[in-house]
């Protein structure tokens, strides 16, 4: 009876935590919603077939974040860690290359954001797509976890490293891949690779004893971001563009039994997506258990029953945005800029990207860390508004881009450049955590939404779909490197402030008593 009443405590411990996850969820994911059926019942009408399929992905959406939020925490924070320490603990750079270099090309492969792009891009292969940007992201995992070991500044290997995106891009890559290169970037940061890295940047951190080990901890996924820019603009040079984008079909159905069935015949498709995902990892997790880890039976069961949590969520996730909600941004796109006013794709663009960062799930887990580790003297409300004014404006850009044809290189060049001068004047910790929110803000709902609402608009003007709608990603990317760091600028001067009460209020005193 002990074991059984011990087992049904822990299952409503569960089901109270999965239903706080799932709230928040319904927070982030209930603004969007509204904004969608306010521009549906107005300027942009929606098919009914098309609109229903929105609201039933929504809610599809809302569980999956739920379940996922649930496992990141029981098991892709908890593997980070334990690999990360017992990796660093080794004190072996050979064993920390080689081991931090195949983390980071599985986690990659198993991302299905990439898999996504890697489909839409036209002239490279999909495996090759998917193979360089996994050993572009290994390589800079490698250099991020010894920058880490070895306190190296995270400011000049930045630099070092656009330096060296920028030079190529502008001498080298011919213009039509571009967008997609810095796309790149950002698809890769996903769900499955932002709590797996930054967990690992924990472990590792924790060996060290110094005061900075924990901000250090901060910038992997920044570094990570780099990586796959350069592969993709490597490949540019070796691989003609050719080909064409094709939108996704709108979803068509009769009745309500016929919109269930669109949902269910995709969802097998997406778990086996997602299986084939994850199983890479948990292979990696059981190859390293038994080699070295050896965590006790209960610990490794609940990083399992985490997985499986995590599994449940990215299925209903994937299968809620990619039935309901990609067709309703690619249809409301569509319909906007068709408008005689389409210079409402901007502000339009922008009340999405405010609200629709706060529905990617590793924004949570980036949040959440932020807090830990600052001790809340970075709160988690002020890091979320700081990355919703941030997207909201790129979003902004992104459809000003899509209107007049802008090359993406009119906004990337001089906001990496401010981003990087504002690193001189701001506490590294702000950098740090700067440059990783550009990677975690690109998530999966900009990717399956936003994108598509750049494409639908794209086409309807006639535009250049390749050159001038990809590339949201990327400014969805760039603009929290800014916001993130002005943050940063706020909360020196307060913190200057308060010392100069405190050293005033400090004389008063002394004078006082003598």
């Amino acid at each position: 009876m002990g074991g059984f009443g011990h087992w049904k405590d822990r299952m409503g411990r569960t089901r109270t935590i999965l239903g706080e996850k799932v709230r928040e969820a319904l927070c982030s994911v209930l603004p969007i919603t509204a904004i969608v059926l306010v521009l549906c019942f107005t300027v942009a009408p929606l098919p009914v077939d098309v609109l229903l399929a929105f609201l039933a992905g929504a809610v599809l959406l809302i569980l999956g974040m739920g379940f996922f939020t649930l496992g990141a925490e029981a098991a892709m924070t908890p593997i980070g860690e334990q690999v990360g320490t017992h990796m660093a603990a080794s004190r072996k750079i050979g064993v920390i290359v080689s081991v931090s270099f195949l983390i980071g090309v599985v986690v990659t492969v198993s991302e299905p954001d990439l898999q996504v792009l890697a489909s839409q891009v036209p002239g490279i292969p999909n495996a090759v797509l998917v193979g360089a940007v996994a050993a572009g992201v290994g390589v800079f995992l490698v250099v991020a976890l010894l920058r880490i070991l070895f306190q190296i500044s995270l400011r000049w290997l930045l630099i070092g490293s656009y330096a060296a995106v920028f030079l190529l891009a502008a001498f080298f890559v011919p213009g039509d891949f571009l967008a997609v290169a810095f796309d790149s970037g950002g698809v890769t940061t996903g769900p499955m690779t932002v709590p797996f890295i930054m967990a690992l940047g924990l472990g590792v951190s924790s060996i060290r004893s110094d005061e900075n080990a924990a901000q250090d901890s901060f910038g992997l996924v920044a570094l990570c971001s780099v990586g796959p820019i350069l592969a993709v603009l490597v490949l540019a040079m070796l691989f003609p563009a050719s080909g064409a984008y094709h939108p996704s079909p709108m979803p068509q159905a009769a009745d309500s039994r016929e919109l269930g069935s669109l949902f269910l015949s995709a969802f097998p498709e997406y778990a086996v997506e997602v299986l084939k995902s994850l199983f890479p990892i948990a292979a990696f997790f059981g190859l390293f258990q038994v080699a070295a880890l050896k965590l006790k039976r209960k610990k490794v069961l609940k990083i399992l029953i985490g997985l499986l949590y995590t599994y449940i969520g990215l299925a209903l996730f994937l299968t809620g945005v990619n039935v309901g909600f990609l067709p309703a941004g690619t249809y409301l796109g569509r319909q906007i800029a068709s408008l005689p006013f389409n210079w409402l794709l901007a502000p339009v663009g922008m009340l999405m990207g405010w609200f629709i960062v706060r529905a990617e799930p590793a924004v949570h887990v980036l949040n959440k860390q932020v807090e830990e580790i600052t001790s809340g003297a970075i709160p988690g409300g002020a890091m979320s508004a700081s990355l919703s004014v941030g997207v909201a404006v790129s979003i902004g850009l992104a459809m000003v881009r899509v209107l007049t044809g802008l090359s993406i290189f009119a906004f990337l060049v001089p906001g990496y450049l401010l981003a990087v001068a504002l690193s001189f004047f701001v506490p590294k910790i702000f950098t740090s955590i700067a440059f990783d929110s550009g990677g975690v803000a690109s998530g999966p709902m900009t990717a399956t939404f936003l994108l598509p609402f750049a494409m639908g608009a794209c086409e309807a003007l006639g535009g250049n779909i390749v050159t001038d709608a990809f590339g949201v990603v990327a400014m969805v990317a760039m603009t929290p490197l800014l916001t993130i760091q002005l943050l940063g600028l706020v909360y020196q001067r307060k913190l200057n402030r308060a010392k100069l009460a405190q050293a005033a209020e400090d004389e008063e005193i002394i004078d006082l008593v003598y």
